[in-house]
């Protein structure tokens, strides 16, 4: 990957490639899970704790066998089968892997194969004329005879517990790679007289490997292509361009919801029914509700839009914005940590943190609640049906009274009465014989 982190944790739609792995785990209901770690192991393992997963450690790594190896201790003598996955093939389905178990049922060795378009290096699997699996030959192994065999192997596998712990014990290294290969448990199956399985998967998808940033862009593609896919056919989003939508997360959509080009959604995101989305935006752990609008290049962050609410262009909603039904935050609005009740609005060119502001309240052009002492965060209170004219600043911890207007560039550091006019500000004069200066050499005196 060329890179400082480990592969494993590189992301595709917003998750690390082994999270995808350890979520089909969990689907699976697993028993246990053991990640084997090598590099970057203390990065790796940090991330994959919350999933309870054990871990073992691979020093060195001597190959996918050894791997195994590493992990047999750890695994669970109670359980008749053993499925083993892929850190770095994100996209197997619990169907497929749920189906790979049955086949195994504790008594037969099960694999994964597909059948890609170009072979290249993969292993071959290799069947006899009954077509019963006799061994899987790695490519560097394999006559030329066996590298025209267009089946290959994925890497996943289900394998009787018991028998897995003893195979990999008895891995040898005799091969062009000097590495314990976990594809000769095949051959040790068959000896054994074990049946061997071989399931195709019709979707190589699936068994996609990541290796390098090119692989990677290219599965995060066909990723976003069916999340598009299914947003239009299971919940009718329409989208103007589905091959420019990326959905980092969930996404979960009403009735007739438009998502215009270039957005990105990440984390748990809701849109009901009704809801535009404009082109370029960006939305993170929020709730958009009943025919909201989002305009153009609007950023919203764990935050909460109110039905009706008319957001936008480039607003910049923060964690902890709670906005009421017909909200309108217009263009270069920020809001953090405030709550806007129903029919508030913020037109242009504001910022409104750590407020708690009524209904129907008008906030001016430039104006801003000046939260922050240096030290401290203090709220702002505004009550119902307040009018705060342009460039105002309210110094909190402050309180409007219900009704109360601020006339336009006023700082008011003290709580303004209910339905009265408030003024804070100097009063204008003009100094006669007052001449603007001039640079030296223009003719004019320099100190004006």
């Amino acid at each position: 990957m060329k890179s400082a982190l480990p592969k494993v944790l590189h992301r595709l739609a917003g998750r690390a490639l082994l999270q995808h792995v350890l979520d089909t785990a969990a689907a699976l209901e697993a028993a246990r899970t053991v990640v084997v770690t090598g590099h970057g192991a203390e990065l790796v393992e940090a991330a994959a704790a919350p999933s309870g997963a054990l871990f073992a450690r691979q020093m060195p790594q001597l190959g996918t066998g050894h791997a195994v190896l590493q992990a047999a201790p750890l695994l669970d003598d109670a359980q008749p089968t053993t499925l083993i996955l892929y850190g770095d093939v994100p996209l197997i389905s619990a169907a497929s892997a749920r189906a790979l178990l049955q086949a195994c049922g504790g008594q037969r060795l099960a694999l994964l194969s597909f059948e890609p378009a170009d072979a290249a290096r993969y292993g071959r699997i290799v069947r006899d004329g009954q077509g019963a699996v006799q061994a899987i030959v790695e490519y560097k192994d394999a006559t030329p005879a066996q590298r025209a065999i267009t089946e290959v192997y994925s890497g996943i596998m289900a394998a009787p517990t018991a028998a897995l712990k003893r195979w990999v014990a008895a891995l040898g290294n005799d091969n062009a790679q000097q590495e314990y290969y976990l594809t000769d448990v095949v051959g040790m199956a068959v000896a054994e007289g074990m049946p061997v399985l071989a399931q195709v998967t019709p979707d190589e998808t699936e068994v996609a490997g990541v290796n390098d940033a090119a692989q990677l862009a290219g599965l995060e593609r066909e990723v976003q292509r069916r999340i598009a896919r299914a947003l239009m056919d299971d919940q009718g989003v329409r989208l103007a361009d589905p091959a420019r939508l990326d959905v980092r997360g969930t996404l979960r959509c009403g009735q007739d919801v438009e998502i215009d080009v270039n957005c990105i959604f990440e984390g748990e995101v809701t849109l009901a029914d009704g809801v535009r989305v404009g082109p370029n935006c960006v939305i993170r752990q929020a709730r958009i509700g009943t025919g909201a609008v989002i305009h153009a290049f609007t950023h919203i962050e764990d935050a909460s839009v109110g039905a009706g609410a008319l957001i936008g262009p480039y607003a910049r909603l923060r964690p902890g914005a709670v906005l009421g039904d017909e909200v309108h935050i217009g263009n270069f609005v920020e809001v953090k940590n405030s709550t806007l009740a129903r029919g508030a609005k913020a037109n242009h060119l504001a910022y409104l943190g750590d407020a708690t502001v009524g209904e129907r309240v008008n906030f001016g052009a430039g104006s801003i609640t000046a939260n922050y002492d240096g030290a401290n965060k203090h709220r702002t209170v505004i009550g119902n049906d307040v009018h705060v004219g342009s460039n105002c600043v309210l110094v909190a911890p402050v309180a409007l009274g219900d009704g109360a207007t601020i006339g336009g560039g006023s700082t008011i550091s003290k709580d303004a009465p209910a339905g009265q006019l408030t003024v804070a500000r100097a009063r204008a004069s003009t100094i006669p014989g007052w001449h603007r200066p001039k640079k030296p050499g223009t003719g004019g005196d320099k100190l004006g």
